[in-house]
């Protein structure tokens, strides 16, 4: 039988490393899966663009990101988690900014990979819990880390969000300071497929999960998987360690979709969303 293509994305992160080991090893082709992964160093609004063109048939995305974009028209449903633990966004700033803590965050220009974005998203979820209102004029679209790194070092932004061990580096460098954290107040990944592709391939597509799910188990097993990941993303071992007593990846089959919920209500309350939608209308 001819094996099924499946075209999907994610950032070149540390998160990712499980799907890289189990393209290396053929297991996908196990299973008659064709997987073809891309990189997407531009985050979640890049992945939704290229779930709706039809360019991705699935991602490796943030949950906020997805959730908000089905909401607004994008026919993709959420099959699995991917990562059950929160994620913690460092708040950073530009080494010489005056931006201290977060009492100077008020009226801050923000940098973002683009809207839609974990980015842009997760501005707006902390900046609620702070008691704080951004506007859509404090925002700079960056596209990437690079951009943030531009755009923070030259003041065009003050601030720019993103996940704290992948951005450790910089901070160690001197080229960002850390004012601040943010961790995800639900589960930080899903695995999402287009719904037309979900409907012609289902079997394909829980191949594919359960593929991962062992891929993840098994990457957590490996004695060495911190050294790894250090040498790979050039981190200190001792944040990759750290880091990795927190990860929870999915390794069961089941799927519980209620954390859904919370996520569904906190987009709403800060109008990134108009109306509640149901968990069932975000899954599959």
């Amino acid at each position: 039988m001819k094996p099924t293509i499946i075209n999907i994305g994610g950032v070149p992160e540390h998160f990712n490393q499980p799907w890289h080991e189990a393209l290396a090893k053929g297991l996908f082709s196990q299973k008659n899966i064709d997987l073809h992964w891309t990189d997407y160093p531009g985050g979640t609004g890049a992945m939704n663009k290229d779930l709706r063109s039809g360019i991705l048939d699935a991602a490796v995305i943030l949950t906020e990101g997805i959730v908000a974009d089905i909401a607004q028209g994008n026919e993709t449903k959420i099959v699995q988690w991917y990562v059950k633990s929160p994620l913690v966004w460092g708040i950073h700033t530009g080494a010489h900014s005056p931006v201290q803590n977060d009492s100077s965050f008020a009226g801050k220009k923000y940098a973002i990979s683009r809207y839609g974005s974990g980015s842009h998203l997760m501005a707006f979820v902390d900046a609620h819990q702070r008691g704080l209102t951004i506007r859509q004029d404090q925002f700079v679209v960056v596209n990437n880390l690079d951009g943030a790194v531009k755009a923070l070092s030259s003041g065009e932004a003050d601030l720019f969000m993103w996940e704290k061990f992948m951005t450790k580096p910089l901070v160690d460098q001197g080229i960002f300071r850390r004012v601040g954290e943010c961790p995800t107040p639900w589960p930080s990944f899903v695995i999402a497929v287009r719904t037309k592709f979900l409907e012609e391939n289902p079997e394909a597509i829980q191949a594919m999960l359960s593929v991962i799910r062992e891929a993840c188990k098994e990457f957590y097993a490996q004695p060495d998987a911190a050294e790894k990941l250090s040498a790979k993303f050039n981190l200190q071992l001792a944040d990759v360690q750290e880091w990795m007593k927190a990860i929870r990846w999915q390794t069961e089959a089941s799927f519980d979709p209620q954390p859904l919920k919370e996520v569904i209500n906190t987009l709403v309350d800060l109008k990134i969303i108009e109306k509640q939608i149901s968990v069932r209308e975000l899954c599959k």
